[in-house]
């Protein structure tokens, strides 16, 4: 994978398509010829570098008999999982910060959201810019 914080699609899509195709024991040229591509295109597509279109994936899963939704599961559970963040939040609390309180609804202030049940190093900040 290239270095984004996450991977793209494409290059989840690209990896499954090339493990499918090794694990069948076939080469670049037998899979871009069934597919009706040229190979550099289905090498391009495994290694990420192209972003297939449907038709495309449509072509090169039927000429690895799987179907473009078992790809794109296979993608799925291939994806790292962040590491920051290993559970999520027991509570979320909001609560408003500042002035007094009103029956009325009144327009600005601030409130904020603690979630709690996290490390202080794993707490997201989230700002509410507008309560309309």
């Amino acid at each position: 994978m290239t270095g984004h914080l996450e991977p793209l699609l494409r290059e989840l899509v690209g990896a499954v398509l090339r493990d499918e195709r090794r694990r069948q024991g076939r080469t670049l040229a037998l899979v871009a010829q069934a597919a009706g591509i040229s190979m550099q295109h289905l090498s391009d597509v495994e290694r990420g570098r192209k972003d297939p279109s449907s038709e495309l994936l449509a072509a090169i899963t039927g000429a690895l008999g799987v179907s473009v939704p078992q790809l794109l599961l296979r993608a799925a559970d291939d994806a790292p999982l962040p590491t920051e963040v290993t559970e999520l939040p027991a509570v979320l609390e909001l609560t408003s910060v500042g002035g007094p309180r009103s029956p009325r609804r009144s327009s600005g202030g601030e409130v904020s959201l603690a979630a709690r049940g996290l490390p202080d190093t794993a707490r997201p900040g989230l700002t509410l810019l507008s309560a309309a």
